[in-house]
């Protein structure tokens, strides 16, 4: 059976075709010419509509088979199937089409400006699956570095007419270009050229993507953050074309409702976001002053009589269960709980281990918990026995006759 023939390749702008379908199996349908692009190098199908007379389905994804040449479209499981040999009319979804074509040139001539910053900054793998693409590469950029290739990413936009080219020519021709990278495939290989008016490439790839015709087109190409992946290999995230755009559209509308809600310009927002990290970390650090002399005053407040010490704290003071028990008396025990079930036991008497008495309690009220001898924590299926409970544990230990000293 012979290849498809890739319209995709001659002309990415291209959304509408004809063609005759060469075989199907199940929901697939193998054609003999194609504008649908099969993922592949990191690129996401296309997806559109097939149109036949009596029927039309819908293509949701396309392979290549690599050795054979065949496109196989798989169409929706509700719609209808053609028979081999039927003339079908093809339609690609072109917003999706376009989207693609943006990431993917953004991936190429932001890898290669990264390249010219630093060649030790070499792309290991590319994903440009979501609005979100990447490049891991080798190297580790730092953010200098990152700044620095998106400066030139923009100037070169900017101020320079790069043109599309895609020849096809045999792998032994292939020293006599530029290539940014090894190429990975053998015999007749596609390249893709963006060169300037002069004649000068800035990017040459062997790739069998989609591309905008003109660089300048898949602009604005925006890195949003890098991801240290292991030692000698980073993930840079960016962005490209019209998300790229809607992103930063939306993300500016969100700072400026944010800077009304301060009441200054979007370029003060910084220095007030910090200002107000730190009048924030003041509070706390007060309010945690204050939480620490309420739960003391509650725990004097106790019956001091005997070693055992309980409380019962009000479901407003819940959020004291741990300050409380860190202000146990010397020589004492202190039980603590709440109405919700939360639970502790906090010990400055050697002969009651918080962790050993907690444990048993839980043992009888159910629930889970732990911690040390001198403080332990948890929660209780049954808040209104723990403290009872707890309180009999505690004497049982301080009655219990000890063993004679060394």
């Amino acid at each position: 059976m012979r290849p498809t023939e890739r319209l995709d390749f001659t002309d990415p702008l291209r959304h509408t075709f004809t063609a005759q379908v060469l075989a199907v199996q199940g929901r697939e349908v193998a054609l003999d010419a194609s504008a649908f692009y099969p993922q592949s190098g990191g690129q996401n199908a296309d997806t559109g509509l097939l149109r036949w007379t009596g029927g039309e389905a819908r293509v949701t994804d396309v392979r290549v088979v690599k050795g054979e040449g065949l496109v196989w479209h798989t169409l929706d499981p509700d719609g209808a199937l053609p028979t081999p040999g039927t003339a079908v009319h093809g339609e690609i979804e072109p917003g999706r089409r376009w989207r693609h074509m943006q990431r993917h040139t953004a991936e190429h001539l932001l890898a290669q400006a990264f390249r010219r910053v630093n060649p030790a900054f070499e792309v290991v793998a590319v994903s440009m699956g979501s609005a979100e693409c990447h490049l891991d590469l080798k190297g580790d950029p730092a953010d200098t570095h990152v700044q620095a290739a998106e400066a030139l990413l923009r100037e070169t936009l900017g101020r320079t007419e790069l043109t599309l080219e895609t020849p096809v020519v045999p792998d032994h021709e292939l020293h006599r270009y530029p290539l940014r990278r090894e190429a990975k495939v053998s015999g007749q290989v596609r390249l893709v050229i963006f060169r300037d008016a002069s004649g000068e490439p800035f990017d040459v790839s062997a790739c069998g993507g989609t591309h905008v015709p003109r660089a300048a087109q898949c602009g604005p190409v925006v890195v949003l953050r890098t991801e240290r992946q292991k030692a000698g290999l980073t993930r840079v995230v960016f962005m490209a074309g019209e998300e790229a755009a809607a992103h930063l559209s939306g993300l500016h509308r969100r700072m400026r409702a944010l800077a009304q809600d301060f009441s200054v310009p979007v370029e003060g927002l910084p220095e007030r976001v910090q200002a107000t990290v730190v009048d924030l970390s003041a509070a706390q650090a007060e309010a945690e002053r204050l939480r620490t002399r309420l739960a003391a005053a509650l725990v004097q407040a106790q019956n001091m009589a005997g070693p055992c010490l309980t409380l019962t704290l009000d479901p407003e003071d819940a959020s004291l269960l741990t300050p409380a028990l860190r202000q146990v008396p010397a020589g004492r025990v202190l039980i603590a709980c709440t109405p919700d079930g939360g639970c502790g036991v906090a010990s400055a008497h050697l002969a009651v281990p918080a962790g050993e008495v907690l444990r048993e309690v839980l043992a009888v009220t159910g629930g889970r918990g732990g911690g040390k001898p001198d403080l332990a924590q948890g929660r209780t299926e049954q808040p209104g026995l723990f403290a009872r409970a707890a309180v009999e544990a505690v004497q049982a230990r301080l009655s219990a006759p000890r063993g004679p000293a060394a």
